[in-house]
């Protein structure tokens, strides 16, 4: 460990979180390689420790023997006020050593709020914020995750991002650069050549003009870039690389398990959803080879708790089967297997038989919308009937918690939609206590959880207003008058916090001159309530001559170019205002096994998607 950093640990709370060390962490002899990697999470140990996409590219960098990867966190408020009073630049936690020196310096974007800790860590290693004030190669300052769909709010923050699924690109980026590295070529000259990577985007080959009512008129790319930039998939995912092996952390974090990632996609077209349609085509992994990679990590690190992580873990085709597999070790081992994202209407009694078989928790179901029209808007194809035989079937085998999740501001939505939510939560309870196989002696708990719509790029809602923040206000009061029962527990997300993650989520790249005010007047950890500032938000749109609500609430038309246009995810706008007129008039869209909608996507996968199990062009 890097001597002065140790001497600040204990002068905070929690030094675990700058320490490293921990069981499988990699540690090489940097005089052995020849690139080393930041690996950045903004935001703390806690939350980035439980990222899977972290834990997938730092073992896939380390198994290069020619590359180093190590992670680096944002330091919480108390570490990074004593690391600027005695001037200490943000450090890598295996060698401890100043990530400005390292060559390349990724950051994983996964929510809009966690913008200006990008800043801030780069500020804290000691480097220009600003992508054009770096000038030299090293170090190279790259983004990957979902917030790249629309990448312009830090087009001039980050030199290079990776859009879409970085196992196999991440690869090829490295070798480009460990190529131009070596024959000292210039940042320029790198970046240009990078461009021709699919899918690579450097947003200083685009040029952006704007009209003159603030709406983007046209986005010119130069030197030779693609004018669309094409999502990248990995079109074997059972072949995909995943570590055999996890980090495991000295102290608890968010989700401190192993993971096993059973499928990419989602076949449901939920309108809101941009996970459902950013991560198409459908790619569903073997059954055998998630039960072995389960073993694997469980027997590396020692965890006794399995998530089969998908967007929809239900939807998976051969869960029954994987289910028995993991059941023949986990049990006789007592480790239990957690199933998110499980659907109401795909919840069959084979199911309900194996999981009784591991070690219950509460059961979490997102109904989204408290009123059938509202469901069939948002396409969430769920009807009230199903989700109380689903809750029927989960009491008979002995749950007595249940956690719905619903979004207020949704599209059309109405104050009777909203009372809906009440009715449906009171309607699950009742449901529990008619129900004659219920467990005895005890009570049931709902949990209500009430998020606010966010309308975001590449869904059908891209072109919807949110609501007004005292609209939402509103609505979220009206909710809690709305429920009667004790036995229901309600909350909401702080209505502030939405409103500037749309306004970021759909923002162009007039946002940098406000995310970089911003921070200079004192914001970060943005997606903490505790640390969020309105008020400092505000003035820095003030100071910049931006007003947010021309990006968070106002309706756009079919035809307006978006700031993300460029950007190719496989899904066909075409298919996505075709989706958003169905929504307006109330009119479902079947899931993707019961009728192909010819979103497009698969045309990433040479014509292939899972959903069908079959060609399709």
């Amino acid at each position: 460990m890097n001597r002065e950093v140790e001497k600040l640990l204990p002068l905070v709370q929690k030094p675990a979180r700058y320490i490293g060390g921990e069981l499988n962490s990699c540690i090489k002899n940097k005089e052995d390689v020849d690139l080393r990697f930041a690996f950045c999470f903004p935001d703390s140990y806690e939350i980035g420790m439980s990222h899977l996409g972290m834990k997938i590219l730092y073992s896939l960098i380390n198994e290069r023997p020619d590359s180093w990867c190590e992670r680096v966190f944002a330091p919480w408020e108390d570490m990074e006020k004593v690391m600027r009073e005695r001037n200490i630049p943000l450090f890598a936690l295996e060698s401890g050593d100043y990530i400005k020196d390292f060559d390349v310096i990724g950051f994983t974007l996964l929510y809009e709020m966690s913008y200006t800790n990008v800043l801030n860590m780069l500020d804290l290693a000691g480097l220009p914020v600003r992508s054009a004030d770096r000038k030299s190669l090293s170090p190279l300052v790259i983004a990957g995750g979902p917030c790249v769909c629309n990448a312009e709010p830090l087009s001039e923050f980050i030199d290079v991002f990776e859009f879409g699924e970085g196992e196999e690109v991440m690869n090829e980026l490295l070798d480009l650069y460990k190529e131009y590295k070596e024959k000292n070529a210039s940042k320029d000259e790198f970046l240009v050549a990078a461009s021709k990577i699919e899918g690579i985007y450097v947003p200083s080959l685009y040029d952006v003009e704007y009209n003159g009512d603030s709406t983007v008129k046209r986005i010119v790319p130069k030197s030779g870039a693609p004018e669309k930039i094409r999502k990248r998939v990995v079109s074997d995912f059972d072949k995909c690389y995943y570590p055999d092996k996890f980090i495991v952390p000295y102290i608890d974090v968010v989700f401190d398990r192993a993971t096993a990632e059973i499928f990419r996609g989602c076949i449901r077209g939920c309108r809101f959803c941009q996970a459902g349609f950013i991560y198409r085509p459908i790619r569903e992994r073997k059954a055998d080879t998630i039960n072995e990679q389960c073993r694997a990590l469980c027997e590396t690190s020692g965890y006794d708790e399995i998530s089969l992580c998908s967007l929809s873990s239900s939807d998976y085709t051969q869960l029954p089967e994987l289910l028995s597999k993991l059941l023949d070790w986990t049990i006789p081992n007592n480790i239990n297997i957690a199933l998110p994202s499980l659907r109401a209407d795909n919840f069959p009694d084979e199911l309900v038989k194996k999981l009784n078989e591991v070690r219950r928790s509460s059961l979490t179901f997102a109904a989204e919308a408290g009123t059938q029209r509202l469901r069939d808007v948002i396409n969430k194809n769920v009807t009230e009937e199903e989700i109380l035989t689903t809750s029927a079937k989960a009491f008979a085998g002995g749950w007595t918690a249940v956690k719905l999740y619903f979004m207020l501001g949704l599209p059309t939505e109405t104050l009777e939609d909203v009372e809906g939510i009440a009715k449906l939560a009171q309607t699950v309870v009742d449901e529990f206590y008619k129900n004659p196989d219920k467990p005895k002696g005890k009570g049931v708990n709902v949990s209500v959880s009430a998020s606010s719509f966010v309308p975001k790029p590449f869904t059908p809602f891209q072109w919807e207003p949110q609501d007004t923040e005292e609209t939402l206000a509103e609505k979220q009061e009206h909710l809690k008058n709305s429920i009667t029962s004790k036995k229901i527990k309600a909350s909401c997300h702080y209505i502030p916090v939405s409103f500037m993650e749309a306004v970021l989520a759909r923002g162009d790249r007039r946002l940098c001159n406000v995310i970089e005010t911003a921070w200079r007047s004192g914001c970060k950890f943005d997606s903490w309530d505790d640390y969020f500032d309105y008020d400092k938000w505000m003035e820095a749109f003030k100071k910049c001559g931006i007003d947010p609500h021309f990006y968070a609430n106002r309706k756009r038309e079919y035809g307006e170019v978006f700031p993300w246009d460029h950007m190719d995810v496989g899904v066909r706008k075409e298919f996505l205002i075709e989706e958003n007129k169905r929504a307006h008039a109330g009119l479902t869209t079947p899931n993707c096994r019961e009728k192909c909608a010819g979103c497009g996507a698969a045309k990433l996968n040479g014509g292939k998607c899972d959903a069908m199990h079959k060609s399709m062009v």
